[in-house]
């Protein structure tokens, strides 16, 4: 749901969200088990939705679990275990779940269930990468066995969009072993194995419908000529992460390609808390480094928008158009590593292919920081383990966001002083008074205003540089079928398996 059709109904005096059905365009081809590579996975991968940060991740879960809500390709929520909310004032909702649903294990879903997965986002030993969100609720209560109550401590009138959220799917109350996985998705998991690989099986008894597949295998080829060499070869049906300077190779192949335009981004991560990055010259000289354009044409191909070290896209109505473009210039960046004494300096930069295209942006800022006076030495790590080993941990760099739905919501997870993925351990607290009260106001004018000024105080002060908005490329055999772009992220927002089909061979 748009924040302003929100906000429109609020207006009126009331908000109800009522359920939407789901209609497959095509009659199902059933049967047959898609074998489907991504380009990272590690031991760290997990079954708890609380816990998902990774594509892989996020592909399982929506394979075992649904949220009370859903995004569709545009980030709006559409019901999916919820059968509609309700409010008056976007700090007090009622939400009426689905009637019929059950888990993989056959116990029907209650109100009991919704209780426990949402509070359990508040228990810091539970490690949720939603606590920053969940922190909004003031109580949460079932009324009866087919419904709950979520006072906020501020309106939010986001909360549906919030609520639809990877790590907000639902599980069994009292689950505490993510062993397996017990949800109410079209797939039941017979087999997980961190860092190897997952097979899912079609659920018969789906609330939402008969899925089309039969099994779903998913794992993790981090080498990327192996991973395209696998689909060439047939050995798998589905990859993700796809070179653009690939691109032409696989569609002359009889490859299709899956082209979606998002708000998701690489990005230059300068940690604010300790050296080189505690410099404020070091960091604005390091944003100088970046040639967009160069990147666009020559990485990118350009499947990329420019972006303006901001998170904003200029798709999002909310996005500050006033915002001065920062210039790829060298000379500047030589002056502010001279005020920073840090001419001839070498600086570590750590890159990986897990990052996408962070070795390549690192190769272009090495060139040009050569010509400021800058030494950039290039550190490359294995894709395995480096988002628990590397991202956030070293000074100087790179991370990879995957589009978020809301101007909310990417504040709140990666720039606010509490955010769980705050990259550069950047910390404003008028940036985090602003961020509450816009989330809270009714007043557009008022909200649009707000966003605009955090623009501006993270495009200005924190230390991230974001060079472009990606397009997220996929390849896939023709095999597969009802593959579409959904701007929620690759893969159809890693949500394909419950879409897609196999024509037989």
């Amino acid at each position: 749901m748009r924040r302003r059709e929100a906000l429109g109904a609020l207006a009126l005096g009331g908000l109800g969200l009522a359920g939407c059905g789901f209609s497959p365009r095509r009659e199902p081809v059933e049967g047959g088990r898609l074998r489907v590579a991504t380009a990272a996975s590690s031991t760290a991968d997990t079954l708890d939705p609380a816990k998902q940060s990774t594509a892989i991740d996020y592909s399982r879960g929506n394979m075992f679990y649904n949220g009370l809500t859903r995004l569709d390709a545009h980030f709006r929520a559409e019901m999916a275990l919820a059968e509609a909310f309700d409010t008056r004032d976007a700090r007090t909702w009622t939400i009426r779940l689905r009637d019929g649903v059950r888990f993989h294990d056959g116990r029907p879903l209650t109100a009991a269930d919704v209780v426990f997965s949402l509070r359990r986002h508040l228990d810091p030993a539970v490690g949720s990468k939603a606590r920053v969100f969940a922190e909004q609720f003031a109580d949460i209560r079932a009324l009866g066995t087919d419904a709950v109550r979520i006072e906020l401590k501020g309106a939010n009138a986001d909360l549906p969009v919030i609520l639809g959220i990877s790590q907000f799917q639902i599980i069994r109350a009292g689950t505490t072993n993510f062993a397996t996985a017990n949800g109410t998705g079209p797939f039941r998991c017979t087999e997980f194995q961190p860092g190897v690989r997952s097979v899912a099986a079609r659920n018969a008894d789906y609330w939402r419908g008969p899925v089309r597949l039969g099994e779903c295998e998913l794992f993790s080829i981090a080498d990327e000529s192996a991973r395209i060499n696998a689909l060439l070869s047939g050995d798998v049906d589905l990859i993700g992460s796809i070179n653009p300077r690939i691109t032409r190779r696989l569609i002359e192949a009889g490859f299709p390609i899956l082209n979606t335009r998002t708000s998701g981004y690489t990005d230059l991560i300068i940690r604010l808390d300790r050296a080189p990055g505690d410099n404020p010259d070091f960091v604005r000289g390091m944003k100088a480094l970046l040639d967009r354009e160069t990147m666009k044409r020559a990485i990118f191909r350009g499947y990329a928008t420019i972006a303006n070290d901001q998170p904003i896209a200029p798709t999002d109505p909310y996005y500050a158009a006033d915002l001065p473009q920062r210039a790829f210039d060298p000379e500047r960046a030589r002056f502010h590593f001279r005020r920073a004494g840090m001419l001839g300096a070498r600086v570590p930069m750590v890159v990986s292919s897990v990052a996408e295209k962070s070795d390549d942006i690192g190769v272009l800022m090495q060139d040009a920081a050569s010509r400021a006076g800058l030494h950039l030495t290039l550190r490359r790590v294995p894709a395995d383990g480096y988002w628990t080993n590397s991202w956030m941990k070293v000074p100087v760099g790179f991370g990879n966001v995957n589009p978020r739905p809301t101007a909310d919501i990417i504040f709140t997870q990666f720039f606010s002083s509490r955010a769980p993925w705050n990259e550069s351990g950047w910390h404003n607290p008028r940036f985090d008074r602003l961020l509450v009260e816009a989330r809270g106001s009714t007043d557009e004018a008022l909200r649009k205003a707000i966003y605009r000024e955090l623009q501006f105080m993270v495009h200005d002060q924190a230390g991230i540089g974001i060079p472009l908005f990606l397009s997220v490329l996929d390849a896939y055999s023709p095999r597969v079928k009802g593959l579409e772009a959904r701007a929620t992220g690759g893969m159809m927002g890693y949500d394909f398996a419950q879409h897609v089909w196999l024509e037989e061979a």
